[in-house]
């Protein structure tokens, strides 16, 4: 069975900041996220919907990917959620079902 990790980008309720981060599983991290359980950035910004993942077989790619999208300007960040996300949908519920489908 694989076990795949995830880049993903959160933001805040008013989607004023953006968050880049990599995991696996994706399900238990978001849920750290929500409950304000990670210090740093995304729990003093309130970061807890997702609008953006993408998935991994090789983690050392993750990484490299989340490193990638952290160099990035805001505009080339919300052009790549815009691309998966354009209405910008908290993908939250839909991320549950995520980690039974692929651990």
């Amino acid at each position: 069975m694989n076990h795949y990790s995830f880049i993903y980008i959160l933001t805040n309720y008013s989607k004023t900041v953006l968050y880049t981060g990599v995991t696996k599983p994706i399900s238990q991290r978001l849920q750290q996220h929500i409950n304000g359980e990670i210090d740093g950035f995304s729990k003093k910004y309130r970061c807890k919907y997702l609008v953006y993942y993408e998935k991994y077989e090789d983690i050392n790619q993750a990484i490299a990917r989340e490193k990638q999208i952290k160099k990035w300007n805001r505009r080339k960040k919300e052009s790549l959620v815009n691309s998966i996300n354009p209405d910008w949908k908290a993908l939250n519920e839909s991320v549950f079902k995520i980690d039974e489908e692929y651990l």
